[in-house]
């Protein structure tokens, strides 16, 4: 499902997790979600509200719990418990970048930021519950229009501030903004956090068949205009049929997923591209890059077929503990291929054939040749000619029944 974001008047968390619910999102799913973090005393409640003529479901959150003030270490780990894994994968990708840029901010490390007004009960009900509901209504691509910034003052816990706050300005890095003739934050850090940790892109609607419209509305009430933001949740179109492959080839629509790292180990990354291959990637790679400031880099590519991306883009946010993941659809041509089992002195080994050759696995050569003490080369090359004759033998017999 694509999920398309008007911001007409901006954005923030309680904003997008109310048009979300208006569009569909099953409540009691995301109240179970949250709870999952075993965040006590609070209560979350989705009222119909009007704003200038326009229904629009407002999300609140009511708590016992007065503190506003936590630490980022303990919103993560309370992020991390939620459920299902993808949930908690996103809430931890969007509190770390609040985290990162608060450290940064203050010149303190990320793992002992203090944070004040995103340190309470409404803030992690918010991110933990927009990530409930977009797995939820299993948004696989997010896309956002232009977000409008409004100028004055905000009060915070530092003393006023210029808006947009200088967080919400670090978050929105990269994205899409204008200006507006509205005063005052119109884009909360909240709201810029959940757009970077889903990858969203910014710009019009894009080409999709629409299946729900919600809006959300905000507390703020604007005196000539509704203050909401709308989510418009669509199907992709069709795929053009794609023209005819040759030789038997089969062609298919993929998904690539594809993350700059700078800051991971080798250990990590081989461990992400196995964990990635281990859960049904079609494959996984990386390639050498260079990124800003001249730092050396490696690109995470995930092939995968579309039903299975959502799963891997969680599992490569929580493994690489990336803050972007680009994704593209893509169609790739499949030669035939199929399996054959041979023997070489007695060990089992099986050869892929395709089109214009076959070679054997390299797993079973290799389990074969220190087997037999034999090198790999010559046990591969054996088990290759096996299985060409016995392909040549079995298309003779069939040719001659």
């Amino acid at each position: 499902m694509i999920c398309w974001i008007n911001p007409f008047t901006g954005l923030a968390g309680d904003m997008l997790l109310g048009a979300l619910l208006d569009a569909g999102a099953p409540l009691e799913r995301v109240r179970s979600s949250i709870a999952a973090t075993g965040l006590t005393g609070w209560e979350l409640e989705a009222v119909r509200v009007s704003s200038h003529g326009i229904a629009a479901t407002s999300a609140r959150v009511r708590v016992t719990d007065t503190a506003t003030e936590r630490s980022a270490a303990e919103l993560l780990r309370l992020a991390g418990a939620a459920h299902p894994q993808p949930v908690a994968a996103l809430s931890v990708a969007a509190l770390t970048a609040i985290a990162e840029v608060e450290g940064r901010l203050h010149g303190v490390d990320p793992a002992e930021v203090h944070l004040h007004e995103l340190g309470g009960h409404d803030a992690l009900v918010d991110i933990v519950g927009v990530a409930a509901a977009l797995h939820a209504l299993e948004v696989a691509e997010l896309v956002c229009a232009p977000l409008p910034l409004g100028t004055g003052r905000v009060a915070s816990a530092h003393g006023l501030l210029p808006c947009p706050a200088p967080a919400t300005m670090a978050l929105l890095a990269g994205a899409a903004v204008t200006g507006t003739d509205l005063a005052g934050e119109t884009v909360t850090p909240t709201g810029a956090a959940l757009l970077r940790a889903a990858a969203a892109r910014f710009g019009p609607p894009p080409p999709m068949t629409p299946v729900a419209t919600g809006y959300g509305a905000g507390t703020r009430v604007l005196a000539d205009r509704p203050n909401v933001v709308a989510v418009t949740l669509g199907r992709p179109f069709p795929a053009p049929d794609p023209p005819p492959a040759t030789d038997g080839a089969a062609v298919e629509e993929v998904v690539t997923l594809e993350t700059n790292l700078d800051d991971v180990t080798g250990e990590t990354l081989a461990h992400a591209v196995a964990r990635a291959m281990a859960e049904g990637a079609l494959d996984a790679w990386t390639t050498p890059a260079v990124m800003k400031k001249g730092r050396p880099a490696q690109v995470l590519h995930v092939l995968t077929r579309p039903e299975h991306a959502e799963r891997l883009r969680a599992l490569v946010l929580a493994e690489t503990g990336t803050l972007g993941i680009r994704q593209t659809r893509q169609t790739r041509v499949a030669a035939p291929r199929r399996m054959r089992r041979v023997e070489v002195d007695g060990v089992p080994i099986r050869v892929k054939h395709g089109p214009f050759g076959a070679k054997a696995e390299h797993e079973d050569a290799a389990v074969a040749a220190a087997r037999l003490g034999l090198p790999l080369r010559a046990v591969a090359e054996r088990a290759r000619r096996l299985a060409e004759a016995e392909q040549t033998g079995s298309s003779e017999r069939e040719g001659g029944t």
